[in-house]
């Protein structure tokens, strides 16, 4: 079996266009890889230069195979299974700025250079004062880019036509935002002048995005049967899911410059970002956070036979298609489109994603995910969604402590102080009680939910009938 690298395998060479902080599993699977396809279809004609956002990471290991490394798409399309390998030549070269600094500092200079995308975990995008411009580099992910973009404005002389546009990839809500408030922290900090400060507003763009792709990462069951297919030895092949998408909150002179949407991707370019942020959390998240109690409170372990279940599979689709997308304001269709997708995605046949899971923080995340749709809904249709309540219901179950006809008992895990109250609560031995204090817990909720009419009541009703029936029969009832 041959290695993997350039002169066993080729490489193109492209113009070093890109600077990439992140060499982690997502980058690869999910921006790389688009950026491959848009040199193939668009002659996008752009390569990546990769650096390492800390000190400890994996350049090594992609210069060693001289960048090139297979991305492998499982997962079902339109109803048909997919297992693709696809070979990923984009990246020229990767370099860690703490062992070299000067290198990472010569990309600012660097004419060619217009984009910057970034993935360095949500702590990455924060504001650490102890950093200074004579680090080498600065601690950071903002200072390091404030550094970076400091020196092409000196190499360059304040040329606007040598700003750059920035894409931050990190899972934080307005992330371009965040971001672009810290540079001008540290151009305050380090008093780089009203002359850099100007070029940086004017000539540089830092735009919010939104990416979603599952990357499960390295397939370490797999890959010997995968390096057979390929008769490579890769030793950074990644998995993804098929499913894609990445809005990017950014004008039409910006979709000119990066025509990934042009290249048949789903890359969307949108003057706000906050609906499709909102899309995601309600018909994504909010389904997960309810189906994982009741199925497991069901009988049933994993989130494809819930979907897959005769009794489960009527409840999934009520709270996603008849309830949460109600309370959305994108178009039906478009709304449809993004459930039947989340709908494949649940029913990828390469991923067993257990239920139990999922059940972490249950109660933080029903309060940011399914709670302002129960309030939508309740406003638009004049009546109480019972899927999302009985879902809150099946939680208040689960932190019980249930135990299945199985055996098996539920093991609740969240904040020390919710579970207390969860245990307090449930050892009074009513039902009216648990209910109206889990609602009333403004620590979670940061209202007293009793005052929801009518909320109250369902929750007590649903408890009881739990108890009395078994879950699957009360879903059997709402459905």
């Amino acid at each position: 079996m041959r290695e993997l690298n350039e002169k066993t395998a080729g490489k193109v060479l492209y113009p070093e266009r890109i600077i990439q902080f992140g060499e982690g599993n997502f980058l690869r699977a999910f921006v790389d890889w688009i950026i491959q396809k848009m040199n193939e279809k668009v002659g996008f004609n752009s390569s990546v230069v990769v650096v390492q956002p800390i000190d400890r990471g994996m350049v090594d290991m992609l210069n060693a195979q001289d960048c090139l490394y297979h991305v492998n798409l499982q997962g079902l399309d339109k109803g048909e299974k997919v297992d693709s390998l696809t070979r990923i030549d984009v990246i020229s070269r990767a370099l860690n700025p703490y062992a070299d600094f000067s290198a990472f500092m010569k990309l600012a200079e660097q004419p060619e250079m217009r984009f910057v995308i970034s993935n360095t975990t949500e702590a990455g995008i924060a504001f650490d004062p102890a950093c200074k411009l004579e680090d080498a580099p600065a601690s950071s992910y903002p200072g390091k880019l404030t550094q970076l973009l400091y020196h092409r404005y000196k190499t360059f002389n304040g040329d606007k036509d040598k700003g750059l546009i920035i894409f931050p990839c990190e899972l934080i809500f307005l992330n371009g935002h965040k971001l672009k408030e810290i540079i001008f922290q540290y151009i305050d900090l380090w008093q780089l002048g009203d002359g850099f400060k100007a070029w940086f507003m004017d000539c540089c763009g830092v735009y919010a995005t939104l990416v979603d792709r599952i990357v499960p990462g390295f397939p370490r069951k797999e890959i010997d049967s995968i390096k057979e297919k390929l008769q490579y030895n890769d030793n950074l092949v990644v998995q993804a899911e098929i499913f894609h998408l990445w809005v990017i909150e950014a004008p039409e002179s910006v979709a000119k410059e990066f025509p990934a949407d042009k290249a048949g991707l789903n890359v969307l370019f949108v003057p706000s970002e906050e609906p499709y942020h909102q899309r995601k959390v309600t018909l994504l998240n909010g389904p997960h956070t309810v189906l994982a109690p009741v199925s497991w409170l069901s009988g049933v372990n994993i989130v494809r036979d819930a979907c897959q279940h005769e009794v489960l599979g009527k409840y999934i689709h009520k709270v996603m298609f008849g309830e949460l997308l109600e309370t959305l304001n994108l178009p039906k269709e478009e709304l449809v489109q993004f459930g039947n997708d989340v709908m494949e995605r649940f029913n990828n046949p390469f991923v067993d994603h257990s239920v139990v899971s999922i059940m972490l923080n249950s109660f933080p995340k029903y309060e940011t995910r399914d709670l302002p749709g129960l309030k939508v809904y309740l406003e638009r249709k004049g009546e109480l969604p019972k899927g999302l309540v009985l879902g809150l219901a099946a939680i208040i179950t689960y932190y019980k402590g249930y135990v299945r006809t199985d055996g098996t008992k539920s093991e609740p895990n969240d904040s020390a102080e919710i579970l207390q109250l969860l245990q307090n609560l449930w050892a009074t031995g009513s039902t009216k009680q648990v209910a109206e204090g889990v609602l009333a817990a403004t620590s979670i909720w940061g209202e007293d939910l009793n005052r929801i009419p009518g909320l109250t009541g369902m929750v007590k009703g649903f408890l009881d009938a739990i108890e009395e029936k078994g879950m699957l029969n009360v879903v059997k009832e709402i459905c």
